[in-house]
């Protein structure tokens, strides 16, 4: 789609916004530098995003019954009414640049064609699978210039989101039928430059029994499923995608006097991903007015005295965002800072009181205040069902009549204006300084692929090792946490295991302590453990010289970082101590004493 029709159809549809890139304005694939997610070019390409519901399901559960009467037949809602083209055509011109497509693990392998009936729109589908209609889309969608994000919304083909069998990425299926699907998708759309993102799954949230997690360990822990998926499908599927991890979406049982509650983005700031990719990591946050901090948006069964999002006060509700999510892309150089992609909120257009009016219209101000990343829930629906739902900002009749946000008589027009409209970090953005956790809590943490791929340096110990690219900035006294930071480069040399001290030739830097030292000319990318105690380190050889004056940077009674706590606060609680910006982490300094745990206590910090 050219700017000349763009434009045109913009005029058309009455609606003063700007239309999605055109297929020659923007190149995929798509990447993050600090806070913003960028295209091949460096570009800044905001997500103004919406979804496309139906492949992950509308059933109800009940029944014959679907979500407000819409039955999408397990594929994306509106296809019996309106042709693919049209619906990517309506998508620009509302001023979407990226569709966020929704699918279900059953969808992937539901064999079963679809009635003739849920394509009347697309004939040419008649008499295939919800997963080859599935295709179909991603290809028209991508064919018009627009992004596309994959996101496994459900497990099986019905409506989200409640006590549903949905809740948790591995309910109904384990982990590694789970990945194993992914790693599937994933690879299917690795041809196509504008699939651009895997959204890793929807709402985690708790079951009947049993609440997720971040970081405990087990097999409902969603940091560590994350992590590892997301890392395997950049690296076995498709590199080219962006990894959106959405925070906890609810824990505990939603009654007064029990704990419960949304974490949404909180942990990151404590436990964040490192990806062996760097640059391609998004967080994700869903935020309606009819949920709370501590409210699970129920009415009746489920609800608690607690505030729902619409009760907050303007300036209580900006506090709110912030500190639940939108804190991860406003604090720069930290090992958590990323994009942040709301990538579901919305509220209907119609019969909705003025408490959800003013949610609306301040949740719409803070977006545009922090040139945030979006998606709007949902893009799609069926006329018919507008008087009580009306939530969708497009609606086809039965006939295949379009009406739109636009049309006029929608109270939304206004405030979607203002924000597809409003102005933003545009251009090149230029590349940061990247910081990344290490966190060998429950087993390896080593995100450099070269160093995967060599034989086990440190037998039956755990070990972390920086990402292909960084270098060890920083170390944790006790609990194996660690610091990376963009690196220098290196020689195609073997990385080379330190188990002893025989590089430690000039001076005692850390007297009476055992030290782990790299040779001279090589730098730490790595460390590896038994329970708390250091057993070896990891080494790499620079390409240049570097620098061979140092100081011992003390860490075990105190923390002993930069001034600018730069990289941040990466080991909550425990004592660290960390080089400066302009030095190289070349030695540890441990001791096993008695009443020691061997644990380090010091880095040889040079420039």
């Amino acid at each position: 789609m050219g700017r000349l029709m763009v434009a045109v159809l913009l005029l058309t549809a009455g609606v003063q916004v700007p239309a999605a890139p055109a297929a020659d304005l923007w190149t995929g694939p798509l990447s993050t530098r600090g806070r913003y997610v960028v295209d091949a070019t460096g570009e800044r390409f905001k997500l103004k995003s919406g979804n496309w519901h139906g492949a992950s399901g509308t059933w109800t559960g009940e029944g014959d019954t679907h979500h407000a009467g819409e039955n999408a037949n397990r594929i994306p809602l509106g296809l019996d009414r309106a042709s693919i083209t049209e619906v990517a055509a309506s998508f620009a011109e509302l001023g979407l640049n990226s569709v966020r497509l929704p699918f279900s693990n059953e969808m992937i392998r539901d064999a079963q064609p679809v009635p003739d009936e849920a394509v009347a729109a697309n004939p040419q589908l008649r008499g295939r699978t919800p997963l080859e209609i599935y295709d179909a889309v991603v290809a028209g969608l991508t064919a018009a210039g627009l992004a596309v994000i994959l996101n496994n919304h459900t497990g099986s083909t019905r409506w989200c989101c409640g006590v549903d069998g949905n809740e948790r990425w591995n309910s109904g299926r384990t982990t590694d039928q789970w990945a194993a699907d992914w790693l599937a998708m994933a690879a299917r759309y690795r041809d196509n430059p504008r699939v651009v993102g895997a959204d890793l799954y929807n709402e985690v949230r708790r079951d009947v029994w049993d609440d997720p997690n971040w970081g405990l360990g087990d097999e409902h822990d969603w940091f560590a499923a994350a992590q590892a998926v997301g890392d395997r499908i950049l690296t076995d599927a498709n590199p080219n995608l962006l990894i959106i991890v959405e925070g906890i979406n609810w824990y505990g049982i939603p009654v007064d006097g029990f704990p419960h509650g949304r974490p949404a983005l909180r942990p990151v700031a404590q436990l964040s991903h490192t990806l062996s990719t760097s640059g391609k990591l998004v967080y994700s946050a869903h935020f309606y007015d009819y949920t709370g901090s501590r409210h699970s948006g129920a009415s009746g069964v489920g609800e608690t005295s607690d505030p729902r999002y619409r009760d907050l006060s303007r300036d209580e509700l900006f506090a709110t965002l912030y500190d639940e999510a939108f804190y991860v892309a406003d604090q720069p150089g930290r090992h958590f800072t990323a994009p942040v992609w709301i990538s579901e909120f919305g509220v209907g257009g119609n019969g909705t009181g003025q408490a959800a009016r003013d949610w609306f219209g301040n949740f719409v101000d803070y977006l545009i205040q922090r040139d945030a990343d979006f998606a709007y829930w949902p893009m799609v629906g069926w006329a018919e069902a507008r008087g009580t739902n009306g939530w969708a900002l497009l609606h086809w009749d039965r006939a295949g009549n379009r009406s739109t946000v636009g049309d006029g008589g929608d109270w939304r027009a206004a405030d979607w204006n203002r924000l597809v409209a409003a102005s933003g970090r545009t251009g090149v953005v230029e590349p940061v300084t990247r910081y990344s956790m290490l966190s060998p809590d429950h087993g390896d943490f080593v995100a450099s692929r070269r160093a995967r791929a060599a034989d086990d340096w440190a037998p039956g110990s755990r070990k972390a090792v920086c990402p292909d690219g960084q270098r060890l900035a920083g170390l944790a006294h006790t609990g194996n946490r660690g610091l990376c930071v963009d690196g220098l480069p290196v020689t195609s040399a073997a990385y080379r295991a330190v188990i002893d001290e025989r590089h430690v030739t000039s001076g005692d830097w850390a007297s009476g302590y055992t030290k782990f030292q790299c040779p001279a000319g090589d730098f730490l990318i790595g460390y590896a453990v038994r329970g708390a105690a250091l057993s070896s380190v990891l080494c790499a050889t620079a390409a240049g010289s570097l620098g061979t004056a140092g100081r011992a940077v003390w860490f075990d009674r105190g923390d002993n970082r930069p001034a600018d706590s730069s990289g941040g606060d990466f080991a909550t609680g425990r004592y660290k101590g960390q080089c400066a910006p302009d030095e190289y982490a070349a030695g540890i300094a441990f001791t096993r004493r008695i009443g020691s745990a061997g644990s380090p206590a010091a880095l040889l910090c040079r420039r």
